[in-house]
C-alpha cells in the first residue's frame, strides 16, 4: 500500500466544523497515515506523544503512544510489509471487497468506486492500489468531515459512506490486525481502529443515522 490512498478534486478544505467533529476526522487521518505506508521517524514520534484517558479508545491510543516510543522507522517498515504486502501477499488483505465477499476487487469496490465519484474524490495519479482499502476509506471519512471534497459533509452523507463501505467489514479488520501474529506497532492501531469504529458506530445510531 504505497503512496496517498485518494486525492481531492482540488476543492480547498474548509474549517468551518464543529470541535467533535474535527477531533474524528483527525484520528481517520491518522489511521489513513498509519495504513497507507509504513510510519516514518516524523509519524513515529507524532503517535508518541499521544495521551490517552480510561477509555477504551484513551487505553488504546496511550497503548500506541507507548509502543511507538519503542519503535524505529526500520523495524516498523519490517511489520508493515510483513502484514501487509509479504512474499505474494502478506498476513492481512485490508481490502473492503475481500472481507465482505472473499474476493478482492468485488461490487464493493465498484460501489465505492461509484460514490468517490459523486463526491468528487479519485485515486491519486500514479498509485495503484485499489480503492477499498482501509486506509484510502479512513481518509475519505476524514476528507467528507472537513470537506476536502467541498462543504463539510452531512451527518447523512457521512453516515450513508460510513454504513455502505466501512461499518460492515472495518472492525473485524482492525480485530483481525489487533490479533495478527507479525503485529507489535500495529497491534495497538488495530485496538484503536476497533473501538473508533464501534463509537462512530454507536453515534450514528443514536443520532437516528444507524449504521450497522
Amino acid at each position: 500500500m504505497g503512496g496517498r490512498p485518494i486525492v481531492s478534486s482540488g476543492t480547498a478544505e474548509l474549517d468551518a466544523i464543529a470541535e467533535e467533529d474535527a477531533l474524528r476526522a483527525e484520528l481517520y487521518d491518522l489511521l489513513a497515515a498509519l495504513l497507507a505506508r509504513p510510519a516514518d521517524a516524523e509519524l513515529i514520534a507524532r503517535v508518541a506523544g499521544l495521551s490517552g484517558d480510561a477509555t477504551p479508545l484513551g487505553t488504546a491510543i496511550g497503548d500506541l503512544a507507548r509502543v511507538a516510543r519503542a519503535a524505529s522507522p526500520g523495524a516498523v517498515e519490517r511489520e508493515f510489509n510483513r502484514l501487509f504486502i509479504g512474499l505474494g501477499r502478506g498476513e492481512l488483505l485490508p481490502y473492503a471487497s475481500f472481507y465482505m465477499t472473499g474476493f478482492l476487487n468485488e461490487k464493493p469496490l465498484a460501489a465505492l468506486r461509484r460514490d468517490m465519484a459523486r463526491i468528487g474524490a479519485a485515486r491519486a495519479p500514479g498509485v495503484w492500489e485499489p480503492e477499498d482499502n482501509v486506509a484510502s476509506l479512513c481518509e475519505i471519512m476524514g476528507g467528507l468531515i472537513r470537506g476536502r471534497f467541498g462543504a463539510p459533509a452531512s451527518l447523512a452523507e457521512q453516515r450513508e459512506i460510513f454504513g455502505r463501505h466501512i461499518a460492515p467489514w472495518a472492525g473485524h479488520f482492525f480485530s483481525d490486525l489487533e490479533g495478527a501474529k507479525n503485529a507489535e506497532f500495529y497491534r495497538p492501531v488495530g485496538a484503536v481502529g476497533r473501538a473508533f469504529v464501534e463509537i462512530e458506530k454507536q453515534a450514528f445510531r443514536m443520532s437516528g443515522d444507524g449504521a450497522d
